[in-house]
C-alpha cells in the first residue's frame, strides 16, 4: 500500500465530505450552515490543492483544475459571508445565505468530480 496515495485520497474525500456537510440544510437558514465548517472546508480544500501539485498525469491536471475551482468558490463564499457580517453590517439575510450556500454547492460539484476522477484513476491502476 502506498502511504502517499492514502493521504492523497484521504484529503480528497475529506474535502468532499466537509463540503457536503456545510452544504446540507435549508439554503436560506444560517442556523443550518456553520462558519467554522466553511473554514474547515476551505483549509482542507487548500491542502488538497497543494497535494494535487505533485500529480504529473493528464488526470492530475484535471484534478488540480477541479481543486482550484472548489478553492475559488469556497473563498468567494467566505468573502460574501465576511462582507455581509463585518463590512456591510446587514448580517446573514436569507438572500445572502443562499448566495453563500450556492457557491459552496458549486465547490461541492467540483469536489465530487474530483472524487469520481480519483476512483476512475484507481480503477485503471488495478488493471
Amino acid at each position: 500500500m502506498n502511504f502517499e496515495k492514502v493521504v492523497f485520497s484521504f484529503f480528497i474525500v475529506l474535502a468532499l465530505s466537509l463540503n457536503f456537510g456545510f452544504f446540507l440544510g435549508s439554503m436560506d437558514n444560517p442556523d443550518h450552515h456553520n462558519v467554522f465548517e466553511l473554514f474547515a472546508t476551505i483549509v482542507v480544500n487548500l491542502i488538497t490543492t497543494v497535494l494535487k501539485f505533485g500529480e504529473r498525469t493528464q488526470i492530475g491536471a484535471v484534478l488540480l483544475a477541479t481543486s482550484l475551482v472548489a478553492d475559488l468558490e469556497l473563498i468567494a463564499a467566505a468573502c460574501v459571508w465576511t462582507y455581509a457580517v463585518h463590512i456591510a453590517g446587514t448580517g446573514l439575510t436569507p438572500s445572502t445565505m443562499v448566495m453563500i450556500v450556492s457557491l459552496a454547492g458549486g465547490a461541492l460539484l467540483a469536489n465530487a468530480i474530483s472524487v469520481i476522477l480519483l476512483v476512475i484513476e484507481m480503477s485503471y491502476i488495478r488493471r
